[in-house]
This record gives C-alpha cells, sequence and structure tokens, in this order.
C-alpha cells in the first residue's frame, strides 16, 4: 500500500510541470512529451539543450524550442526559482516522497537526484 502511494506520487510529480501553454498563440502542452512533438527546434543541427543549475547549484537541462507560431519557448523541467502555487505544490510533494526513499536504504543525495530523474523524465 505504502509503494502505490509512494508511485502515485512520482506520477503526480512528473505531470505537475504540466500542462505548459506558449503565451503568443495558448497552444497547449500537455505533457513533455507534447511540448517537444509539438514544438521545433531552433536552428537546424542545433539542440536547443543547455546546461545550467539551480539555486542548490544542481546542475539542471534548460530546453529552447520554437512553437509552430514562431515564439520562442524556454522550459527548465525542474526550475526551482519558480514561486508560483504549482511549483510550491510540487515541492512539498517532492519533500514528502524523498522519506520513503530514504526508509529504503538511500542516502538523501541519491534520493533527491532519483526524484529529480525522474521529473525531468529520465526514468532511472
Amino acid at each position: 500500500m505504502q509503494d502505490q502511494l509512494f508511485f502515485e506520487g512520482l506520477r503526480a510529480l512528473a505531470e505537475a510541470a504540466f500542462p505548459k501553454h506558449c503565451a503568443c498563440c495558448g497552444r497547449e502542452f500537455a505533457t513533455a512529451d507534447d511540448f517537444i512533438l509539438q514544438t521545433q527546434s531552433m536552428r537546424q543541427n542545433v539542440s536547443g539543450l543547455k546546461q545550467s543549475f539551480d539555486d542548490n547549484n544542481v546542475a539542471i537541462v534548460e530546453v529552447y524550442r520554437n512553437c509552430l507560431c514562431g515564439s520562442t519557448l524556454m522550459d527548465f523541467f525542474s526550475d526551482r526559482r519558480d514561486t508560483s502555487e504549482a511549483s510550491l505544490q510540487r515541492r512539498q510533494l517532492f519533500e514528502r516522497l524523498l522519506p520513503p526513499l530514504m526508509e529504503k536504504g538511500m542516502e538523501r543525495a541519491a534520493a533527491r537526484e532519483y526524484l529529480l530523474h525522474i521529473v525531468r523524465g529520465q526514468l532511472p
């Protein structure tokens, strides 16, 4: 039962970052996959990925894409500087998911990294 609740929390954490919208045309991206599939590279042969660091000096990836309307979109799939209500709820959920992993023997840093991979869509 506890494992089921934990995995439901993981799913909610990953899904909480979406939907996202283009500020210019209003196009909605329901999931990270939708965001990538429904946008285009900014330039040919350029990935649009840039390494950056969050407030805790943890490496994150910024994704730059062009909406079909031509607007440039950027996303931090785990941007901790976001102070929106949705972001605060994501952080609270993230913090609630750490203890169950630590109870199973993971170090806090490893549990945090594991959850960050999930949020970024990089299932370990």
